[in-house]
């Protein structure tokens, strides 16, 4: 069954570099995705492969 689910989101600004926007940008519009989705999927996968004690609170 076709279940709705909602992700929470939580607002936050990062200042970045301008030329690692427009890197950025270039690849999202060349994938289809939003600059947003591309960023949260750089961060997801940068923090799964992050060494085991970089994990550690």
């Amino acid at each position: 069954m076709f279940k709705v689910e909602k992700t929470e989101m939580v607002n936050k600004t990062f200042r970045l570099p301008s030329e690692l926007i427009e890197q950025l940008s270039v690849v999202a519009q060349n994938k289809g995705v939003s600059l947003n989705n591309l960023v949260k999927q750089c961060c997801e996968y940068a923090l799964n492969h992050l060494d085991k004690e970089d994990k550690e609170v």
